[in-house]
């Protein structure tokens, strides 16, 4: 059974520090980026049995993409969030993934609240 538009998983406002950015010393200081994570999925099983097995525990994901925010530098916060969507789609129930990760601290020499990549996929069928 396919996941409805209307099942999804919603993880807002990750934070964690990581060390990616085009310059040296965006790599050297480390800077704060914010993660938010849709899945869409069925979550008809878990409704039902009121079991955590039967869904994605959203603790547990929220570490893995925590890691991976931690984890090796990349340049684009577009590679980035592909990586974290590689998180999101490594459990097989879930269809569809959205990653928007937030980088506030980026170096742009002008007054803003925020930039951003979201990214979605499909899982390949």
């Amino acid at each position: 059974m396919s996941a409805t538009p209307a099942d999804r998983i919603q993880l807002t406002g990750l934070r964690a520090q990581g060390r990616h950015g085009v310059y040296d010393f965006e790599r050297a200081r480390g800077q704060e980026f914010v993660v938010d994570a849709v899945l869409e999925l069925d979550l008809t099983p878990a409704a039902r049995t009121d079991d955590v097995a039967d869904t994605v525990h959203y603790g547990e994901l929220a570490e893995r993409l925590v890691a991976v925010v931690a984890g090796e530098p990349v340049d684009l916060i577009e590679t980035l969030a592909d990586r974290l969507l590689a998180v999101c789609l490594a459990d097989p129930r879930v269809d569809v993934a959205t990653v928007t990760v937030h980088k506030p601290e980026a170096p742009v020499p002008h007054t803003f609240s925020d930039v951003a990549v979201t990214m979605t996929r499909r899982r390949a069928r």
